[in-house]
């Protein structure tokens, strides 16, 4: 009997191979399939362009230069190896556009196509046995539309990249870099910027009114002032106009003039796709979406699950498609039934159609990939992060094919008459939303972001007395309110990743990268999860809108995701999309070199050269910011730049100082580096312990805790002490 030991090390040849991306996956393919196959992992790409050159010859229809990197030599000998000891190669690896381009330059750099193997092409959206099992039933060939695809939107991206950053470095400073969707992304958070900037409060009142039934005094509501009583909207702008509007109120009589109620149905959102994915784990979770993708790549991937063993627990993580399959519809459906009963079932499964037309319909959201396997049964199998992104996504799909939530609504208009200043009177509206059928928000109920927090005027759970037209209101008292207008929110990764997707730039694979790489350019930062142009990213983005316009521009560039889409679906030939794209491009590009003038990036500082006593001027580097001599280049003397905050180290009494490490993540530390090797990652705070006098660290919102004796206070608490103080 041959053993499967023996299959791994080749003592006996493996009749199948099959090449997938991670080791992961390859421990659960390996699992499902059986002795009979060999898993083998490529790490991802095999083969990219180089990095030392442009890699594409711009002047013989764009023809790339396609390299083994060094790290990847030695996985595609081994690959070479396993080939020569198979029958037949079957290329797992993901269902997208950068799989099947895996797939392509694995034959290509193992010239797999030209041994005489045969080569098969397996595609499953999920690994389970029967995905699986299927999959490898019906295996294709590869697919060169979506190669293509790929192959044109590398190509593309390293056009812009390497043509652009060359003009960054000797325009701007050394080590920038440009990206053709990054700096769109870069240019929407610039402009929003622009957006606060500029806005200019104006302020306004709103105005309530508690009334009550005549009989019922008890059973209070509030009505909101919005109308006079012919119907004109009716605004009010400033105080002095409150105040006789309040006057007004107080001595009108009030009157129920209209009455609606109805019932309103809640309909479930529908499963997961990548973007709306990443966005609810940013609104529930606080995940970033580099974090999101990374943990769903490990539960789509596999994790063991004791005597199930190694089990996918999603399906595909990349996906813009709504659609599920029927055999889990008819799961969820059974499963639904079981635990909350038929009232919870609606009469017919649920489809959900994207109507954007890039959606690919061949793909599935993201869902559980057995719906009886609940969160709580995996608590001991997944760590607190796994099990929470599983808890999202299954909650989500299991609400997606449950019962609508039924609300009674109430829509109550008052006239408010026989005022002396205002003959016409005033209309108020009131309006209450209850409950009535829980449906799906027993189990899942969608988070909003502020935008749509703003537009909301949901008031479910309060209640109205029960009036009717005609009925006369008691008048108990006015609320005026000042308010002012406010300016549109900075965006959060998920209001960004949705304003991306709104506007057809990037694709289910491109979101996360895109957030991370223009925080590691330093092009913005990110403040209580909001984020915010640095003053390079502002200086790169108004050299890019003002010599490159089209590349910049939202417009263009989901044009660009058009014909890549169409490229993919085999309507539009890849090599016609560059010769579109490039000419007009280069000219800019020529436009600039010539018209450009340098741009000085240094800023003053306090600090002077410790060497030649000029003043130190901050420049921004690869690494961040630095402090380098306004006399370079005779005296080249560099030091860190360093933030102070006026806080004593514990440790030695030196000064505490912010920095950022080279993978951007803020720190303090003692000014007296290296001689004091003291840092904290929280924010120091300059009131001392209450206990010991230690220094205290902020952490969360709310708190801080003593590095010396692990004393935790609030800072509201600590703040009223200091009120104390000073009066």
């Amino acid at each position: 009997m041959i053993s499967w030991g023996q299959v791994e090390t080749g003592q006996v040849m493996a009749s199948k191979l099959v090449i997938v991306e991670s080791p992961a996956k390859a421990r659960t393919l390996g699992k499902i399939l059986g002795r009979s196959y060999s898993v083998k992992a490529s790490l991802g790409h095999v083969r990219d362009l180089p990095r030392s050159s442009l890699g594409v010859d711009t002047e013989k229809s764009f023809t790339p230069k396609y390299v083994v990197p060094k790290a990847k030599q030695k996985i595609v000998g081994e690959i070479k190896q396993a080939i020569g000891k198979a029958s037949s190669v079957y290329l797992a690896t993901d269902p997208d556009r950068e799989g099947e381009a895996i797939s392509w330059h694995l034959v290509q750099a193992t010239k797999l196509d030209k041994n005489g193997r045969p080569i098969h092409r397996v595609v499953f959206h999920e690994i389970t046995e029967d995905a699986v099992q299927q999959a490898f039933q019906s295996p294709r060939s590869i697919d060169m539309n979506l190669v293509n695809a790929q192959q044109a939107r590398r190509i593309l991206d390293r056009l812009v990249g390497y043509k652009l950053s060359p003009l960054l470095w000797r325009k701007v400073q050394r080590g920038l870099s440009a990206g053709r969707v990054q700096s769109v992304a870069v240019r929407m958070i610039v402009d929003r910027e622009r957006e606060i900037e500029g806005f200019v409060p104006q302020e306004y009142w709103v105005m309530d009114v508690e009334l009550a039934p005549l009989e019922e005094k008890k059973a209070s509501f509030r009505a909101r002032l919005f109308a006079l009583t012919d119907g004109t909207k009716f605004d009010i702008g400033s105080r002095d106009e409150a105040d006789r509007v309040a006057a007004d109120l107080e001595k009108a009589e009030y009157a129920v003039k209209k009455v609606v109620t109805k019932q309103v149905a809640r309909q479930p959102a529908p499963p997961f796709i990548t973007s709306t994915l990443q966005q609810e784990a940013w609104h529930k979770l606080r995940f970033t979406a580099g974090r999101t993708m990374a943990i769903a790549q490990q539960l789509y991937e596999g994790l063991p699950l004791g005597k199930e063993g190694s089990v996918g627990l999603i399906t595909y993580m990349r996906t813009d498609s709504t659609h599920v399959a029927a055999s889990a519809i008819s799961e969820a459906r059974d499963f639904i039934r079981e635990k909350y009963g038929a009232q919870f079932l609606p009469p017919k499964p649920r489809s959900f159609a994207r109507k954007a037309k890039w959606a690919q319909e061949a793909h599935e959201a993201i869902r559980p990939t057995k719906i009886y396997r609940q969160p709580d049964q995996l608590k001991s199998f997944l760590d607190p992060a796994q099990l929470k992104l599983y808890e999202l996504i299954w909650k989500r799909m299991t609400a997606s094919q449950m019962s609508a939530a039924l609300y009674d609504t109430t829509n109550v208009e008052i006239m408010a008459s026989d005022t002396e200043n205002q003959p016409q009177g005033y209309l108020l509206k009131a309006n209450s939303s209850v409950v009535k059928f829980p449906g799906f928000i027993v189990v899942y109920s969608e988070s909003r972001d502020e935008d749509e927090r703003r537009e909301s005027s949901d008031s479910a759970g309060a209640s109205l007395p029960k009036v009717q037209i005609g009925d006369r209101l008691v008048y108990l008292g006015t609320f005026p309110e000042q308010c002012f207008t406010q300016p549109p929110p900075r965006y959060t990764e998920a209001t960004l990743i949705k304003a991306l997707e709104q506007k057809g730039i990037g694709r289910p694979s491109t979101y996360a990268p895109i957030i991370s790489t223009i925080q590691d350019r330093d092009y913005v930062n990110k403040a209580e999860g909001k984020f915010r142009p640095t003053e390079l990213g502002l200086t790169v983005n108004k050299i890019l809108t003002g010599h490159f316009p089209e590349i910049v521009d939202p417009g263009f560039t989901a044009q660009m995701e058009e014909q890549l889409d169409e490229i993919a679906r085999g309507k539009y030939e890849w090599i016609a999309a560059l010769q579109e794209f490039y000419p007009p491009f280069q000219n800019m590009l020529d436009k600039a070199w010539t018209n450009l003038e340098r741009v000085n990036m240094t800023q003053a500082s306090e600090e002077t050269c410790p060497k030649c006593g000029r003043p130190m001027v901050i420049r921004v580097g690869r690494f961040g910011r630095f402090l380098a001599c306004s006399g370079y280049p005779d005296c080249k003397t560099t030091m860190p730049y360093m933030v102070r905050t006026g806080i004593s180290c514990p440790q030695c009494g030196g000064e505490l100082v912010k920095r950022i490490s080279k993978k951007k993540r803020v720190f303090y530390g003692c000014s007296k580096f290296p001689k004091c090797q003291f840092t904290v990652n929280g924010k120091p705070i300059a009131q001392p312990c209450p206990d010991c006098g230690g220094l205290l660290i902020q952490y969360g919102r709310d708190w801080a805790r003593c590095v010396a004796c692990q004393h935790r206070v609030k800072l509201s608490e600590m703040d009223k002490q200091k009120e104390e103080v000073a009066s």
